[in-house]
């Protein structure tokens, strides 16, 4: 909300002229919360600008959506994002195995690949289940296996870090890209 009023002090608007219909709640700063997605997507939002009245065109108010989430989020998400990725990673795993060991087996989930993506893990699982129940097996146990070794190796705190530090360097990369450099065109020193 901070960022919203500080966006409403760059630009210059008069509230006594926009749309004089309009609540005193409304005409607080010319603010307003508009939902991308009403039920669906409650959370995701964006800042605009939106013409007060089609009688004055010059005058404009900012409307405040957010795309960002709330600290109080479930991170359900990320979870199934995460177990996607290990079927995703698990079906790889599973491919290279069967190219060196059995290669007719290879072409079948080749070929199964080709209509039946794995980016929806358990979708896919379940698809492949009724096909071939011992394929969705073996990418399950490896699936597992995979995140097991993965808990085993993850550091928090280094991925922590590593978060942190790469915000730190793109803040960076965007300030020197807002710097105005002196032009060596320039002269100060005429002599006249």
């Amino acid at each position: 909300m901070l960022g919203a009023v500080s966006l409403l002090g760059s630009t210059p608007m008069n509230l006594k002229e926009c749309n004089k219909k309009q609540s005193s709640t409304q005409m607080f700063g010319s603010l307003e919360l508009n939902s991308l997605f009403d039920h669906q997507m409650k959370k995701l939002w964006y800042v605009k600008n939106k013409r007060c009245s089609k009688k004055q065109p010059k005058i404009w108010r900012h409307v405040i959506v957010n795309i960002g989430g709330q600290y109080e989020e479930s991170f359900e998400d990320v979870k199934t994002q995460l177990l996607n990725y290990f079927t995703q990673k698990a079906v790889r795993t599973v491919m290279t195995q069967l190219y060196e060991m059995n290669p007719t087996q290879y072409t079948w989930l080749y070929n199964f690949l080709v209509t039946n993506k794995p980016e929806d893990g358990k979708l896919f699982i379940r698809n492949l289940g009724k096909e071939n129940q011992d394929l969705a097996e073996r990418v399950m146990v490896t699936r597992l296996h995979l995140y097991g070794r993965w808990i085993k190796k993850c550091d928090h705190g280094e991925i922590y870090k590593y978060i942190s530090d790469e915000n730190l360097e793109l803040m960076r990369e965007r300030l020197l890209d807002t710097i105005v450099w002196p032009s060596d065109d320039t002269n100060t020193d005429k002599i006249g």
